[in-house]
């Protein structure tokens, strides 16, 4: 089940809100073990730690659906710490899990004893979740998700969480069931991101100096040139060094009509494997199907496929 942005808070009957935590979503099955990936990848082999926990705290037959996190030492959430662990081997993620250990915050529960609760309304799944967490011993990499419905409370975590690296709320109906694929809950964030896909780089592969983003056209099914990022810093650059491959079966031209920032020459670029998700914060400014600035990159998401990405500009 997935979200939709909003730029209000809302408020009404019935409405429950979560802080809206910056990880990998996972949902986590017990009895064998098994952690997934929205696109179905496996996480179990990442997230040693989380394994573990699940299989000696809590019994067989239950469904989870999280959110995995890494708190840093100075409290803020680290997004960074789950990319590495993400491309690390399976020796170097055991590693990795003594010294920078994860945690899974569970926010909602689908099964338990092997009984479908994707039927029930919020309400009755929090309940029933709230019980099956109240079995697991603390501290412990797992842990439940805040939820409230009192609306100050909420707007304090807004106001109060990005300190920590949270960056707004989810808003849930108490009285809906569990919809997969649906965008039926809602999020309000301090600022709008939307994915988009590396189609190339200025630069070479080895030392991107920025990004050139595709989205696929909702009506033609190819992907198309949407924008272009600011100029990478040298710590982005290294970081999205291994994670591009140059190509030349590509849909695109040897050359791009480069709109950006009024330069409407010809622009050199290295066309890559369109396989990488990247988060970007672009304004609303468009033309001919572009974002008309350059937009700014914030990170990589390899736990998203081409597929997860919205299509057209759309930010959802």
């Amino acid at each position: 089940m997935l979200a939709s942005a909003v730029d209000h808070f809302p408020t009404g009957e019935s409405l429950l809100y979560e802080p809206k935590w910056d990880g990998f979503r996972c949902l986590a099955e017990t009895g064998p073990v098994r952690m997934d990936s929205r696109q179905g990848r496996s996480l179990s082999q990442r997230f040693p730690e989380i394994v573990e926990a699940l299989d000696r705290q809590l019994p067989e037959g239950a469904l989870l659906d999280g959110e995995i996190i890494r708190w840093a030492d100075d409290g803020r959430m680290d997004f960074g710490a789950l990319l590495r662990r993400n491309g690390a081997s399976v020796r170097h993620a055991r590693a990795l899990a003594r010294t920078d250990p994860c945690h899974l915050v569970v926010f909602d529960l689908l099964r338990i004893g092997g009984r479908d609760l994707t039927h029930r309304a919020l309400s009755h799944r929090r309940g029933e979740l709230e019980r099956l967490m109240g079995l697991v011993e603390q501290p412990s990499p797992l842990t439940l998700g805040w939820q409230t419905d009192n609306p100050e409370v909420a707007m304090q975590w807004w106001e109060e969480m990005p300190a920590v690296g949270v960056e707004g709320v989810m808003i849930k109906d108490a009285r809906r069931s569990y919809r997969p694929g649906r965008r039926d809950w809602r999020k309000w964030k301090h600022r709008v991101t939307t994915e988009a896909i590396v189609g190339g780089i200025v630069g070479h592969a080895r030392a991107p100096r920025a990004l050139i983003l595709g989205r696929v056209d909702s009506v033609t099914g190819e992907l198309r040139v949407a924008g272009r990022t600011s100029d990478l810093s040298p710590e982005e650059s290294d970081e999205l060094a291994g994670h591009v491959v140059k190509t030349d079966d590509h849909p695109w031209p040897r050359l791009l009509a480069a709109t950006w920032g009024g330069d409407a020459s010809r622009q050199t670029y290295t066309r890559v494997v369109p396989d990488l998700v990247v988060e970007v914060c672009p304004d609303s400014a468009e033309v001919a199907g572009r974002w008309r600035h350059v937009v700014q990159f914030l990170r990589a998401r390899p736990d998203l496929a081409p597929e997860d990405v919205p299509r057209d500009l759309r930010t959802e």
